[in-house]
């Protein structure tokens, strides 16, 4: 199984951490309050640690459960602590009416964290098409992109623990059309669909 290292203490690490924990994961939170960090590894159990935050996270996969705007920011103030680290950023930029991204660039929020990633650190985006409620109660797929194959095939490993279905969309400048995905599901659960239970996926018909 995996090692993970959880960058923030919201609901949606406590969601992935919940599935990580029960799927064999070795977990660890680390949060700015340290305090809600604790509180948070005893609501995970299975011996789910914590960490400093800025020390070097005990986990090869470190997940960034952060609003968007503080994901680089964090990233580059943790430095060279997250060398030879897979960054999962989890984050959707969307802007204040939720009907287009934050950056007006083709960018994404993992783009940009590569850019001030320290050497030998890989970026992954993922977990951002996905609802918090239908992680709890569902079985959806994870899209992810990223450059670097051996933190994917890391990264697919972890998933699968969790029950879900990984797939790889590509490279990391995949990460901005994954961004748009996820403005997509804001669309349907406001218009056609109305409501958030559900989640985009992969359907596979043979020919």
């Amino acid at each position: 199984m995996s090692t993970i290292t959880f960058i923030g203490t919201g609901n949606m690490a406590r969601t992935i951490g919940t599935l990580a924990v029960a799927g064999g994961n070795t977990v660890e939170v680390m949060g700015r309050d340290q305090s809600k960090a604790d509180a948070l590894a005893k609501v995970l159990g299975g011996g789910t640690t914590t960490g400093r935050w800025g020390a070097v996270p005990a986990g090869d996969i470190v997940i960034t459960c952060l609003l968007y705007g503080a994901v680089v920011p964090v990233v580059a103030a943790y430095g060279d602590a997250l060398a030879g680290k897979t960054i999962v950023d989890i984050s959707n930029p969307f802007n204040a009416t939720f009907d287009g991204l934050a950056h007006s660039e083709q960018t994404s929020v993992a783009q940009e964290v590569a850019k001030v990633a320290p050497a030998g650190a890989s970026v992954v985006k993922a977990f951002n098409t996905i609802f918090r409620g239908v992680l709890e109660n569902g079985r959806p797929n994870v899209f992810f992109a990223g450059d670097d194959a051996q933190a994917k095939a890391r990264f697919a490993t972890f998933v699968e623990s969790l029950g879900l279905r990984p797939l790889d969309v590509g490279g990391l400048k995949m990460a901005h059309w994954l961004e748009g995905m996820g403005v997509v599901t804001m669309g349907l659960a406001g218009n056609g669909l109305g409501h958030w239970d559900f989640a985009l996926g992969v359907n596979e018909f043979q020919g």
